[in-house]
Protein backbone atom coordinates (compact mmCIF):
# COMPACT_ATOMS: atom_id res chain seq x y z
CA UNK A 1 0.00 0.00 0.00
CA UNK A 2 1.31 3.44 -0.90
CA UNK A 3 0.21 6.96 -0.07
CA UNK A 4 -1.29 9.28 -2.65
CA UNK A 5 0.80 11.58 -4.82
CA UNK A 6 -0.74 14.55 -2.98
CA UNK A 7 0.66 13.26 0.32
CA UNK A 8 4.13 12.88 -1.15
CA UNK A 9 3.93 16.27 -2.89
CA UNK A 10 3.18 17.90 0.46
CA UNK A 11 6.10 16.09 2.08
CA UNK A 12 8.48 17.18 -0.66
CA UNK A 13 7.28 20.76 -0.40
CA UNK A 14 7.79 20.78 3.34
CA UNK A 15 11.27 19.28 3.00
CA UNK A 16 12.22 21.97 0.49
CA UNK A 17 11.07 24.69 2.89
CA UNK A 18 12.96 23.11 5.77
CA UNK A 19 16.09 22.88 3.63
CA UNK A 20 15.79 26.53 2.62
CA UNK A 21 15.19 27.59 6.22
CA UNK A 22 18.37 25.71 7.19
CA UNK A 23 20.33 27.59 4.54
CA UNK A 24 20.92 24.49 2.41
CA UNK A 25 21.14 24.73 -1.36
CA UNK A 26 20.25 21.08 -1.97
CA UNK A 27 19.68 17.76 -0.24
CA UNK A 28 20.66 14.34 -1.62
CA UNK A 29 18.55 11.48 -0.23
CA UNK A 30 19.74 7.90 -0.64
CA UNK A 31 17.65 4.74 -0.69
CA UNK A 32 16.05 3.98 2.67
CA UNK A 33 13.24 5.25 4.91
CA UNK A 34 13.76 8.91 4.01
CA UNK A 35 13.38 8.22 0.29
CA UNK A 36 10.31 6.07 0.96
CA UNK A 37 8.81 8.84 3.09
CA UNK A 38 9.39 11.58 0.53
CA UNK A 39 8.48 9.87 -2.76
CA UNK A 40 7.33 6.32 -1.98
CA UNK A 41 10.39 4.59 -3.44
CA UNK A 42 11.29 1.62 -1.25
CA UNK A 43 14.54 -0.30 -1.08
CA UNK A 44 17.90 -0.35 0.61
CA UNK A 45 21.20 1.13 -0.45
CA UNK A 46 23.14 -1.03 -2.90
CA UNK A 47 26.33 -0.53 -4.88
CA UNK A 48 24.31 1.07 -7.69
CA UNK A 49 23.27 4.58 -6.71
CA UNK A 50 19.63 5.52 -6.31
CA UNK A 51 19.21 9.03 -4.92
CA UNK A 52 16.75 11.90 -4.87
CA UNK A 53 18.41 15.25 -5.52
CA UNK A 54 16.23 17.97 -4.01
CA UNK A 55 17.27 21.61 -4.55
CA UNK A 56 15.85 24.07 -2.04
CA UNK A 57 14.00 25.64 -4.99
CA UNK A 58 12.92 24.04 -8.23
CA UNK A 59 12.07 20.47 -9.22
CA UNK A 60 13.77 17.44 -7.73
CA UNK A 61 15.52 14.71 -9.73
CA UNK A 62 15.73 11.01 -8.97
CA UNK A 63 18.91 9.34 -10.16
CA UNK A 64 18.21 5.65 -10.64
CA UNK A 65 19.78 2.62 -12.37
CA UNK A 66 17.89 1.87 -15.56
CA UNK A 67 17.25 -1.66 -14.34
CA UNK A 68 15.29 -0.15 -11.44
CA UNK A 69 13.43 2.43 -13.52
CA UNK A 70 10.24 0.42 -14.01
CA UNK A 71 9.93 -0.11 -10.25
CA UNK A 72 10.42 3.60 -9.60
CA UNK A 73 7.84 4.58 -12.20
CA UNK A 74 5.32 2.37 -10.40
CA UNK A 75 5.37 4.72 -7.38
CA UNK A 76 4.17 8.24 -6.60
CA UNK A 77 7.12 9.51 -8.68
CA UNK A 78 4.98 9.19 -11.82
CA UNK A 79 2.60 11.90 -10.54
CA UNK A 80 5.14 14.19 -8.86
CA UNK A 81 7.20 17.07 -10.19
CA UNK A 82 10.33 14.91 -10.09
CA UNK A 83 12.62 14.46 -13.05
CA UNK A 84 14.09 11.04 -13.79
CA UNK A 85 17.76 10.54 -14.68
CA UNK A 86 18.59 6.90 -15.32
CA UNK A 87 21.96 5.31 -15.90
CA UNK A 88 23.53 1.98 -16.81
CA UNK A 89 26.71 0.27 -15.70
CA UNK A 90 29.66 2.17 -17.12
CA UNK A 91 27.95 5.56 -16.78
CA UNK A 92 28.85 8.06 -14.03
CA UNK A 93 25.79 8.46 -11.77
CA UNK A 94 27.58 11.09 -9.70
CA UNK A 95 27.70 13.34 -12.75
CA UNK A 96 23.91 13.06 -12.89
CA UNK A 97 23.73 14.13 -9.25
CA UNK A 98 25.94 17.14 -9.99
CA UNK A 99 23.84 18.07 -13.02
CA UNK A 100 20.71 18.13 -10.85
CA UNK A 101 22.19 20.58 -8.35
CA UNK A 102 21.98 24.32 -9.15
CA UNK A 103 25.20 25.94 -10.31
CA UNK A 104 27.06 27.66 -7.52
CA UNK A 105 25.45 25.59 -4.76
CA UNK A 106 27.84 25.30 -1.81
CA UNK A 107 25.79 23.96 1.09
CA UNK A 108 24.69 20.46 0.17
CA UNK A 109 23.49 17.87 2.67
CA UNK A 110 23.05 14.11 2.38
CA UNK A 111 20.74 11.71 4.20
CA UNK A 112 22.35 9.66 6.95
CA UNK A 113 21.47 6.41 5.13
CA UNK A 114 23.71 7.30 2.18
CA UNK A 115 26.92 5.28 2.64
CA UNK A 116 30.48 6.45 2.13
CA UNK A 117 30.48 4.37 -1.07
CA UNK A 118 28.32 7.11 -2.61
CA UNK A 119 28.91 10.08 -0.30
CA UNK A 120 32.63 10.37 -1.05
CA UNK A 121 32.26 10.41 -4.86
CA UNK A 122 29.41 12.95 -4.65
CA UNK A 123 31.52 15.25 -2.49
CA UNK A 124 34.49 14.90 -4.84
CA UNK A 125 32.38 15.56 -7.91
CA UNK A 126 30.84 18.70 -6.36
CA UNK A 127 34.06 19.78 -4.64
CA UNK A 128 32.21 20.65 -1.44
CA UNK A 129 32.19 19.44 2.15
CA UNK A 130 28.89 17.63 2.47
CA UNK A 131 26.69 18.10 5.52
CA UNK A 132 24.19 15.77 7.17
CA UNK A 133 20.57 16.38 6.19
CA UNK A 134 19.32 14.70 9.36
CA UNK A 135 17.91 17.89 10.98
CA UNK A 136 15.83 18.59 7.85
CA UNK A 137 14.65 15.05 7.15
CA UNK A 138 14.07 14.23 10.81
CA UNK A 139 11.72 17.18 11.22
CA UNK A 140 9.36 15.87 8.56
CA UNK A 141 9.31 12.27 9.70
CA UNK A 142 8.93 13.01 13.42
CA UNK A 143 5.51 14.60 12.99
CA UNK A 144 3.12 11.98 11.63
CA UNK A 145 0.17 13.05 9.50
CA UNK A 146 -3.29 11.50 9.75
CA UNK A 147 -2.51 8.83 7.15
CA UNK A 148 0.64 7.76 8.98
CA UNK A 149 -1.13 7.62 12.34
CA UNK A 150 -3.83 5.44 10.78
CA UNK A 151 -1.14 3.02 9.60
CA UNK A 152 0.50 2.97 13.03
CA UNK A 153 -2.90 2.21 14.56
CA UNK A 154 -3.29 -0.63 12.07
CA UNK A 155 0.14 -1.96 13.05
CA UNK A 156 -0.71 -1.67 16.74
CA UNK A 157 -3.94 -3.61 16.34
CA UNK A 158 -2.13 -6.32 14.38
CA UNK A 159 0.61 -6.84 16.96
CA UNK A 160 -1.96 -6.79 19.78
CA UNK A 161 -3.68 -9.70 18.04
CA UNK A 162 -0.40 -11.62 18.21
CA UNK A 163 0.14 -10.90 21.91
CA UNK A 164 -3.33 -12.28 22.59
CA UNK A 165 -2.10 -15.62 21.19
CA UNK A 166 1.13 -15.76 23.19
CA UNK A 167 -0.35 -17.38 26.35
CA UNK A 168 -1.36 -20.38 24.21
CA UNK A 169 2.11 -20.65 22.65
CA UNK A 170 4.23 -20.25 25.77
CA UNK A 171 4.59 -23.52 27.73
CA UNK A 172 7.10 -25.08 30.06
CA UNK A 173 9.21 -27.57 28.11
CA UNK A 174 9.24 -25.57 24.88
CA UNK A 175 12.35 -23.74 23.75
CA UNK A 176 12.48 -20.00 23.21
CA UNK A 177 13.13 -20.68 19.52
CA UNK A 178 10.06 -22.89 19.15
CA UNK A 179 7.87 -20.21 20.70
CA UNK A 180 9.50 -17.50 18.57
CA UNK A 181 8.87 -19.46 15.38
CA UNK A 182 5.17 -19.71 16.22
CA UNK A 183 5.04 -16.01 17.08
CA UNK A 184 6.71 -15.09 13.77
CA UNK A 185 4.07 -17.07 11.89
CA UNK A 186 1.35 -15.30 13.88
CA UNK A 187 2.85 -11.90 13.04
CA UNK A 188 2.60 -12.66 9.33
CA UNK A 189 -0.91 -14.08 9.71
CA UNK A 190 -2.04 -10.92 11.54
CA UNK A 191 -1.53 -8.72 8.47
CA UNK A 192 2.13 -7.76 8.70
CA UNK A 193 4.23 -8.04 5.55
CA UNK A 194 7.49 -8.58 7.44
CA UNK A 195 8.68 -9.85 10.80
CA UNK A 196 11.24 -7.30 12.00
CA UNK A 197 12.12 -8.98 15.30
CA UNK A 198 10.96 -11.57 17.84
CA UNK A 199 12.47 -11.55 21.32
CA UNK A 200 11.60 -14.38 23.70
CA UNK A 201 13.70 -14.01 26.85
CA UNK A 202 12.95 -16.62 29.50
CA UNK A 203 14.31 -16.66 33.05
CA UNK A 204 17.86 -15.23 33.15
CA UNK A 205 17.76 -14.51 29.40
CA UNK A 206 15.06 -11.93 30.09
CA UNK A 207 17.60 -9.97 32.12
CA UNK A 208 19.47 -9.17 28.88
CA UNK A 209 17.59 -6.37 27.07
CA UNK A 210 19.31 -7.33 23.79
CA UNK A 211 18.58 -11.05 24.02
CA UNK A 212 16.68 -12.41 21.01
CA UNK A 213 16.04 -16.17 21.13
CA UNK A 214 17.96 -19.29 22.04
CA UNK A 215 17.44 -23.02 22.40
CA UNK A 216 16.95 -22.64 26.14
CA UNK A 217 14.04 -24.70 27.46
CA UNK A 218 11.46 -22.59 29.27
CA UNK A 219 10.75 -23.72 32.83
CA UNK A 220 7.66 -23.66 35.01
CA UNK A 221 7.25 -20.48 37.06
CA UNK A 222 9.64 -18.48 34.88
CA UNK A 223 9.20 -14.86 33.81
CA UNK A 224 9.36 -14.44 30.01
CA UNK A 225 9.81 -11.17 28.09
CA UNK A 226 8.16 -11.18 24.63
CA UNK A 227 9.07 -8.17 22.47
CA UNK A 228 7.75 -8.36 18.89
CA UNK A 229 7.19 -6.22 15.84
CA UNK A 230 6.94 -6.04 12.08
CA UNK A 231 5.92 -3.82 9.20
CA UNK A 232 2.39 -3.69 7.77
CA UNK A 233 1.99 -3.37 3.97
CA UNK A 234 2.48 0.41 4.05
CA UNK A 235 5.90 -0.07 5.67
CA UNK A 236 4.89 1.36 9.06
CA UNK A 237 6.02 -0.67 12.05
CA UNK A 238 4.58 -2.23 15.16
CA UNK A 239 6.55 -2.78 18.36
CA UNK A 240 5.08 -4.04 21.62
CA UNK A 241 6.43 -5.88 24.65
CA UNK A 242 4.58 -7.81 27.30
CA UNK A 243 5.90 -9.87 30.19
CA UNK A 244 4.49 -13.33 30.87
CA UNK A 245 4.83 -15.95 33.54
CA UNK A 246 4.60 -19.69 32.91
CA UNK A 247 2.35 -20.90 35.68
CA UNK A 248 2.52 -18.99 38.96
CA UNK A 249 5.10 -16.28 39.62
CA UNK A 250 7.27 -15.72 42.64
CA UNK A 251 5.36 -13.16 44.74
CA UNK A 252 8.32 -10.78 45.01
CA UNK A 253 8.78 -10.82 41.23
CA UNK A 254 5.08 -10.09 40.75
CA UNK A 255 5.34 -7.12 43.13
CA UNK A 256 8.27 -5.63 41.23
CA UNK A 257 6.49 -6.07 37.91
CA UNK A 258 3.48 -4.24 39.37
CA UNK A 259 5.82 -1.31 40.05
CA UNK A 260 7.04 -1.50 36.44
CA UNK A 261 3.46 -1.30 35.19
CA UNK A 262 2.94 1.82 37.30
CA UNK A 263 6.17 3.32 35.95
CA UNK A 264 5.03 2.75 32.38
CA UNK A 265 1.68 4.36 33.15
CA UNK A 266 3.40 7.37 34.74
CA UNK A 267 5.44 7.90 31.58
CA UNK A 268 2.35 7.71 29.38
CA UNK A 269 0.58 10.18 31.67
CA UNK A 270 3.52 12.60 31.26
CA UNK A 271 3.15 12.72 27.47
CA UNK A 272 1.63 15.96 26.18
CA UNK A 273 2.54 18.76 23.78
CA UNK A 274 5.10 21.02 25.42
CA UNK A 275 6.61 18.32 27.65
CA UNK A 276 10.15 17.22 26.88
CA UNK A 277 11.35 13.73 26.06
CA UNK A 278 13.52 13.92 29.16
CA UNK A 279 10.50 14.62 31.37
CA UNK A 280 8.70 11.53 30.09
CA UNK A 281 11.77 9.41 30.77
CA UNK A 282 12.03 10.90 34.25
CA UNK A 283 8.41 10.01 35.03
CA UNK A 284 9.07 6.30 34.53
CA UNK A 285 12.45 6.46 36.24
CA UNK A 286 11.02 8.24 39.26
CA UNK A 287 8.46 5.52 40.05
CA UNK A 288 11.15 2.84 39.83
CA UNK A 289 13.54 4.87 41.98
CA UNK A 290 10.93 5.26 44.72
CA UNK A 291 10.66 1.47 44.85
CA UNK A 292 14.43 1.00 44.97
CA UNK A 293 14.58 -0.26 41.39
CA UNK A 294 16.43 2.61 39.73
CA UNK A 295 19.57 0.54 39.07
CA UNK A 296 17.50 -2.20 37.40
CA UNK A 297 16.39 0.16 34.59
CA UNK A 298 19.22 -0.05 32.06
CA UNK A 299 18.04 1.82 28.96
CA UNK A 300 16.05 4.80 27.65
CA UNK A 301 12.29 4.87 28.07
CA UNK A 302 11.45 4.91 24.36
CA UNK A 303 12.16 5.58 20.71
CA UNK A 304 10.27 7.06 17.80
CA UNK A 305 8.67 4.70 15.28
CA UNK A 306 7.32 4.90 11.76
CA UNK A 307 8.96 3.67 8.57
CA UNK A 308 11.87 2.67 10.83
CA UNK A 309 11.44 0.69 14.02
CA UNK A 310 13.83 3.09 15.75
CA UNK A 311 13.80 6.76 14.76
CA UNK A 312 13.51 10.13 16.46
CA UNK A 313 12.38 11.31 18.93
CA UNK A 314 14.24 9.28 21.56
CA UNK A 315 12.69 9.34 25.02
CA UNK A 316 15.82 9.50 27.10
CA UNK A 317 17.67 11.38 29.81
CA UNK A 318 19.28 14.51 28.44
CA UNK A 319 16.98 14.80 25.42
CA UNK A 320 15.25 18.15 25.78
CA UNK A 321 13.34 17.97 22.51
CA UNK A 322 9.84 19.36 23.03
CA UNK A 323 7.01 16.95 22.22
CA UNK A 324 4.52 18.03 19.58
CA UNK A 325 1.20 16.70 18.41
CA UNK A 326 1.70 13.90 15.89
CA UNK A 327 4.92 12.50 17.32
CA UNK A 328 4.83 8.72 17.75
CA UNK A 329 7.13 6.72 20.01
CA UNK A 330 7.39 3.78 22.39
CA UNK A 331 7.08 3.90 26.16
CA UNK A 332 9.01 0.84 27.38
CA UNK A 333 10.63 0.91 30.80
CA UNK A 334 12.17 -2.35 31.95
CA UNK A 335 13.77 -3.90 35.01
CA UNK A 336 16.56 -6.47 34.78
CA UNK A 337 18.16 -8.72 37.38
CA UNK A 338 21.21 -10.51 35.94
CA UNK A 339 21.15 -14.26 36.40
CA UNK A 340 17.51 -14.18 37.48
CA UNK A 341 14.89 -12.56 35.24
CA UNK A 342 13.81 -9.36 33.51
CA UNK A 343 10.60 -7.59 32.55
CA UNK A 344 9.60 -4.87 30.09
CA UNK A 345 6.26 -3.26 29.20
CA UNK A 346 6.00 -1.41 25.89
CA UNK A 347 3.27 0.49 24.08
CA UNK A 348 3.41 2.83 21.11
CA UNK A 349 1.81 6.21 21.81
CA UNK A 350 0.96 9.20 19.63
CA UNK A 351 1.03 12.71 21.05
CA UNK A 352 -2.45 14.26 20.81
CA UNK A 353 -3.61 17.83 21.37
CA UNK A 354 -3.84 17.27 25.13
CA UNK A 355 -2.01 14.03 25.95
CA UNK A 356 -1.29 10.65 24.42
CA UNK A 357 -3.17 7.97 22.51
CA UNK A 358 -2.02 4.42 23.20
CA UNK A 359 -1.89 2.26 20.08
CA UNK A 360 -1.57 -0.98 22.06
CA UNK A 361 -4.34 -2.09 24.38
CA UNK A 362 -3.56 -5.64 25.54
CA UNK A 363 -3.22 -6.05 29.35
CA UNK A 364 0.07 -4.69 30.71
CA UNK A 365 0.12 -6.59 34.00
CA UNK A 366 2.03 -9.84 34.34
CA UNK A 367 0.10 -12.33 32.21
CA UNK A 368 -0.10 -16.05 32.95
CA UNK A 369 0.75 -18.49 30.14
CA UNK A 370 0.99 -22.20 29.70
Amino acid sequence: MGFSADVHAARLDRARHLAADAGLDAVVVGAGPDLDYLVGVEGDTIERLTALVMPATGPATIVVPRMELAKVRDTAIASLDVRQADWVDGDDPYALVADAIPAGARRIAVSDALPALHTVPIGERLDVRLELATPVLREGRMIKDAAEIAELRRAGEAIDAVHRQVPQLLHAGRTEREVADDIAAAIMASGHRTVEFVIVGSGPNGADPHHEVSDRVIGDGEIVVVDIGGAVPSGYNSDSTRTYVVGSPDPSAAERIDVLVRAQQAAVDAVRPGATAEEVDAAARGVLAEAGLADAFLHRTGHGIGLSVHEEPYIARGNQIVLREGMAFSIEPGIYFPGEWGARIEDIVVVTADGAERLNVTPRSLTSAG
